[in-house]
């Protein structure tokens, strides 16, 4: 039986779960609720009451694998993790799948990643609309796939590959915890000046007495309301240039790294397509350098902004580039253009029916409260610190997300057996 693979159809390993639940039915129960924009936003279920989720969705047993089966082109495949005794509900946009006898979990999650079973999906799509394109129930299950017959087969091929993407969640969500950090220190200090408010009131703001020292002990009065003593109200043109540079076809590089807001999510590149100069699309025309901050001026709520760690990136022109006039104003910049606040003052603004957009000098324009250069030459060294080591994690998680690509469908076809798998990757990365 060792090696042995058998041709089999993905309903015949896997029951689909259609039992349904009418959560607004039971309006004070807590639900566990896996959604499309769940998945899209971080993998993590939203945890709400039954009142708010309004329409009947699937019930989630733990041992599931979630497909969507809308718009495959986009792979949605989730194995989620409902705790003991809680009430978990899905999308009816996704397939719930429960594994047979025949197949492990994390495989069969694999397997529904893998080349051919997204390319039957698409294949068997219906509806004329590219963006809510399905594919019946009926027609995912009759998908053929071939699988190892060694359920302890199955168990290595899911280990390493799962192993690959526990270590790419780990990332993001420490990398979630290092921005949060750095915007909580951002609006202790410059929106709700809690050092200032402490030494006004006689507490000790804590921190050490040389930034202590910096901080003035009283407000005064400004266009923004109360700010502290000696501040200044200005904007974010004060702190950098506006799309400092383009490329022209007589200056741009033979070969193109580009970054488009649709790769671009809520502080990540998710993904840089590389192009030869002639092939590159014609909004790409930004030129990035390490310390810019992008932000998407098309439907700005959607959040496609970052800050730029590396040299050698082109972005769209859909991006406003800000850059800063000094190194100490990177991390300000960063955190003040993207506040949430801002960000949802920046979609409210956007004008236009089918493309919502703001213009960059919108963009440039968000008020800020200006302190000191030495509070600045702080406040860079403690976020920055803590913005650096969250684009360290994502460096890694590329590479990781890469090795993981590259694997699977190797794995999941039988090319590579997961002993050889697990020599070439090293035990070091396991």
């Amino acid at each position: 039986m060792a090696g042995e693979w058998t041709l089999t159809t993905l309903g015949e390993i896997a029951q689909l779960h259609e039992e349904q639940v009418t959560p607004a039915s039971t309006p004070d129960a807590v639900f566990h609720h896996f959604s499309i924009p769940a998945f899209d936003a971080g993998r993590t279920p939203v945890v709400e009451i039954g009142s708010a989720i309004g329409s009947n969705k699937f019930v989630v047993p733990r041992d599931a694998v979630l497909v969507s089966k809308l718009n495959p082109r986009i792979p949605r495949v989730w194995e989620p993790d409902v705790p003991t005794g809680a009430r978990a509900v899905a999308s009816t946009e996704f397939l719930v799948l429960r594994p047979s006898n025949l197949v492990d979990r994390r495989f069969l999650r694999f397997l529904c990643l893998g080349p051919t079973i997204r390319a039957e999906m698409e294949a068997r799509v219906t509806g004329t609309s590219g963006s809510h394109q399905r594919v019946r129930p009926e027609d995912a299950l009759a998908i053929p796939v071939e699988i190892p017959v060694d359920l302890s087969e199955q168990r290595a091929i899911g280990h390493i590959l799962g192993t690959l993407d526990d270590k790419i969640e780990v990332n993001r969500r420490m990398s979630e915890t290092l921005e949060a950090m750095a915007r909580a220190l951002f609006k202790s200090w410059f929106v709700d000046f809690d050092p200032v408010r402490a030494k006004a009131e006689g507490r000790d703001p804590g921190l050490p007495q040389p930034l202590a020292d910096l901080f003035p002990d009283s407000f005064e009065d400004s266009e923004l309301g109360k700010i502290p003593r000696g501040w200044e109200v200005g904007t974010l043109v004060d702190l950098t240039i506006l799309n400092p540079e383009v490329w022209t076809k007589e200056t741009r590089p033979a070969e193109i790294n580009y970054v488009d807001l649709s790769n671009t999510k809520r502080g990540r590149i998710e993904a840089v397509s590389t192009y030869q100069a002639a092939d590159a699309p014609s909004r790409a025309q930004r030129v990035l350098r390490r310390a810019d901050t992008i932000i998407g001026t098309v439907r700005p709520g959607n959040g496609s902004y970052a800050l730029i760690f590396e040299d050698g990136l082109t972005g769209s022109t859909g991006f406003a580039v800000l850059r800063p006039r000094t190194a100490r104003y990177a991390e300000f910049v960063y955190l003040a253009a993207t506040a949430a606040d801002n960000i949802d003052t920046l979609a409210h603004l956007a004008d236009g029916a089918a493309y919502p957009a703001v213009r960059p000098e919108v963009v440039a324009a968000t008020p800020i409260v200006r302190p000191s250069n030495e509070v600045f030459g702080w406040f860079s060294r403690v976020a920055g610190a803590l913005l650096a080591k969250r684009a360290q994690n994502e460096r890694e998680s590329s590479t990781l997300a890469a090795l993981r690509d590259a694997l699977l469908p190797k794995l999941i076809s039988g090319e590579l057996r997961a002993k050889d798998a697990e020599k070439f990757i090293g035990r070091a990365a396991l």
